[in-house]
């Protein structure tokens, strides 16, 4: 197994245990999705950064919560958007990328849903990988199939680690 994997944390607003994240994030790849290589940075910046990636890249006007750029030159067949050792042959069984997540929107939502930011931050980090693997949320009955696989890796990460560890406390008041 190889495996390269960055966080790095842009933002001041939230104090943010980027070790802890960094073992999660590790653990999802390894043992939960059980990968066998990845490439990956996760950066963690606030809404004006991630305004003008959105921008930029995708045209949209705004913050949003996560952005996922894929560096593989793989196209995976639909039958593929699964994950696990129940792949069929010829999946993808590795990710190269990088993934952007913003701490304002994670603070927002977590509001809305009434939930941790930390959870968002790590339901993010997720979302991320998944689109790495190849699902997508642009068809309604695809977005359901992510969502629900995201839901059930949350849960499995909530399980093994504190999630509420990954903050000590706002610098902001938030």
């Amino acid at each position: 197994m190889s495996g390269s994997l960055l966080i790095q944390n842009r933002q001041r607003a939230i104090r943010l245990d980027a070790r802890l994240l960094r073992l999660i994030t590790k653990s999802l790849l390894t043992e939960l999705l059980e990968l066998e290589d990845f490439d990956l940075a996760i950066e963690i910046v606030r809404a004006p950064k991630m305004a003008q990636l959105n921008e930029t890249f995708l045209q949209h006007t705004g913050s949003t919560d996560v952005i996922t750029f894929d560096y593989s030159d793989e196209v995976l067949p639909a039958s593929c958007r699964q994950i696990g050792s129940n792949l069929p042959p010829g999946c993808r069984k590795h990710v190269h990328g990088e993934i952007f997540i913003c701490i304002d929107d994670a603070m927002a939502q977590a509001r809305e849903f009434r939930t941790s930011w930390q959870s968002e931050i790590v339901r993010y980090v997720i979302h991320g990988i998944l689109h790495l693997l190849g699902f997508d949320d642009l068809r309604p009955a695809a977005r359901r199939k992510m969502k629900r696989e995201e839901n059930r890796l949350l849960k499995k990460v909530g399980r093994l680690f504190p999630l509420r560890k990954l903050g000590g406390g706002s610098k902001l008041g938030a």
